[in-house]
């Protein structure tokens, strides 16, 4: 009876509150400060739930243990997270497969920003033990998905559209992001490039305020300091060495990014063989043994301590070949923990990959030509930017995270180099990132903050504009001036038998108008008509927004594909149209 009363009391304020008309960018704005401190506390209490299950596996017992006991305690404890990883996900989450970033972004585009509270607990929990007991994962996933659940939780709460829960997901992953590792800009971007997977105007204030509002936030709590320490001294010399030895370390890296990518499902694939088995319960304590093993024979070099990462300047002290197997481990080590029954995710580790491969590359460098005063650390930290950009495809995400580490202008211009190298190497050489690999293999496609199986679905007849204005190829000045007073993205210019010729578009209207003075009288469409790609109207959305994309053009021409002729045209508007339609009604069906 309580409870019922509740409800009725939060189901009577919530329809007042919505009732109440408040502006779109007052609302969105509110949420997102409560959203980014929100966002922010969760990641508080991740971490120090990080560093209590630390305390617990090894603070509080190895020193105690007598030294023969101590060389098997590293592989028993980290089996044993690992095991109690995989039964809370199995008992608490109800054995949920997901909840990660690829998760949050299918609840984004497929389920209208719903994420359920009680796996994301779960799996922020589970989490929380593999990285305690010294597992190799990484910790932005857990608070992506806490955080969006939170982000969730208000907009259902409050009985929101689909699109504004969705933008809360956006701004609370963004909030957990900059939280997490002291980097407002790269966590506002990684929910962009990432998470919403679009640049929506009407998103950018609120994902932006909650990143920034979760920064200060969590400042206050862990201080004003990157998550990854920065060497004190790094950098480079001469221009060659720009323009060289850091293509070069982009085409390491995108190649190392390749290695992760298909390490990563190829473990998972083979523990996939055990799930199910009446063995299966062992598969944890068997991964977290062979992963203790491996952080024990590198001396603890593979992983943190707590929720606290290694020095950056480690990775431009050691030797070039001791860095590369650093790398190859920090693969290996991360694949076994995460398909063994660990949680976590994989960007952090991402960036300590980036980190010992770039060492590697700038000590071997610096060994090969030591006149040249080449810095390691300088390599080490590019070569974080550079990894992230190739196994997740983030590269705009890379670039910010670096940057808000170092605060350092002058590491921009080889940082955007090696980072669009490895960036293209990884995307020329493996179709898969760690997170779209992860939906491909559920049977699921998401490009750029759509459904793409939802575009491929729909065909250019369901959504194209059927009586645009065109223009035939001779008409006057006067008449294409007269053009301007209409809103159409462009306009298709026709031949006599109504073949298209190409389009003008609104700038070109505007260049002829300041051109009228001189040589009005002798212009015609002809003389103004640029190229533009055509469809058809049998030919799918999700071909329509690529052609659109080869141009960069707002609109393209719909011509039947027999006779040549204009039928209609069709703009990005169109098709988010179409595409939100067919979503609505999946979604209510």
């Amino acid at each position: 009876m309580i409870a019922h009363g509740i409800m009725q009391r939060w189901t009577a304020f919530t329809s007042w509150f919505n009732r109440r008309e408040f502006s779109e960018n007052a609302v969105l704005l509110g949420f997102a400060i409560a959203i980014g401190v929100l966002a922010a506390l969760g990641v508080i209490a991740f971490y120090r739930t990080i560093d209590l299950a630390y305390a617990v596996f090894y603070r509080w017992s190895v020193p105690v243990l007598p030294p023969a006991a101590s060389l098997l305690y590293r592989p028993v404890i980290t089996g044993a997270g690992l095991a109690l990883a995989w039964w809370v996900m199995r008992r608490l989450g109800r054995g949920y497969d997901g909840l990660n970033v690829p998760d949050v972004q299918l609840a984004v585009v497929r389920r209208g920003g719903s994420i359920p509270a009680r796996p994301a607990i779960a799996r922020t929990l589970a989490s929380a033990i593999t990285i305690g007991s010294g597992g190799s994962a990484g910790s932005e996933g857990p608070v992506v998905v806490l955080g969006a659940a939170i982000g969730s939780a208000l907009g259902r709460a409050f009985r929101f559209t689909p699109q504004r829960t969705a933008t809360f997901v956006g701004c609370a992953s963004a909030a957990a992001i900059s939280a997490a590792f002291n980097a407002p800009l790269a966590g506002a971007f990684f929910a962009i490039e990432e998470i919403l997977g679009s640049f929506s105007v009407a998103s950018f204030s609120p994902v932006v305020v909650a990143s920034v509002v979760a920064a200060i936030v969590s400042r206050a709590a862990f201080g004003n300091h990157p998550a990854f320490p920065m060497p004190a001294q790094y950098g480079y010399g001469p221009i060659g060495e720009i323009l060289i030895f850091f293509p070069l370390l982009g085409v390491v890296t995108g190649f190392t990014s390749i290695a992760y990518v298909r390490a990563y499902f190829g473990f998972d694939a083979l523990a996939a063989r055990f799930r199910g088995a009446r063995f299966e319960a062992l598969v944890p304590w068997i991964a977290g043994a062979v992963v203790g093993a491996m952080v024990w024979l590198s001396h603890g070099l593979l992983v943190g301590y707590g929720h606290l990462a290694l020095h950056a300047e480690m990775f431009g002290r050691l030797a070039w070949y001791t860095l590369f197997g650093l790398a190859a481990g920090g693969i290996v080590a991360t694949a076994i923990t995460l398909a063994g029954g660990g949680s976590g995710g994989v960007f952090t580790p991402s960036l300590y990959i980036g980190a010992a491969t770039g060492g590697g590359v700038g000590v071997l460098l610096a060994r090969l030509w030591p006149a040249m005063g080449i810095h390691p650390e300088a390599y080490a930290v590019v070569g974080m930017g550079a990894l992230v950009a190739g196994a997740t495809d983030a590269p705009v995400t890379g670039i910010l995270l670096v940057f808000e580490m170092t605060n350092d202008y002058a590491i921009i211009i080889p940082l955007m180099i090696t980072v669009v190298v490895a960036h293209a190497i990884a995307r020329r050489w493996e179709r898969d990132s760690l997170y779209s690999g992860w939906l491909r293999r559920r049977g699921e496609t998401i490009e750029h903050g759509a459904d793409r199986d939802v575009l491929a679905g729909l065909q250019v007849r369901d959504a194209y504009d059927a009586n645009p204005r065109v223009i035939n190829e001779a008409a006057p000045l006067e008449a294409l001036l007269a053009l301007l007073d209409y809103t159409q993205a462009c306009y298709p210019v026709v031949d006599a038998e109504g073949r298209c010729l190409g389009v003008i578009t609104v700038a070109g209207l505007g260049q002829l108008a300041a051109a009228a003075r001189d040589s009005g009288p002798l212009i015609r469409a002809a003389d103004a008509v640029e190229p533009s790609e055509t469809v058809g109207p049998s030919d799918s959305l999700l071909d329509a927004v690529r052609k659109m994309g080869v141009r960069g053009a707002a609109a393209l021409p719909v011509v039947d594909r027999v006779s040549g002729q204009v039928v209609g045209l069709i703009t990005h508007a169109h098709v988010v149209t179409a595409y939100e339609s067919r979503v609505a009604r999946t979604a209510s069906t």
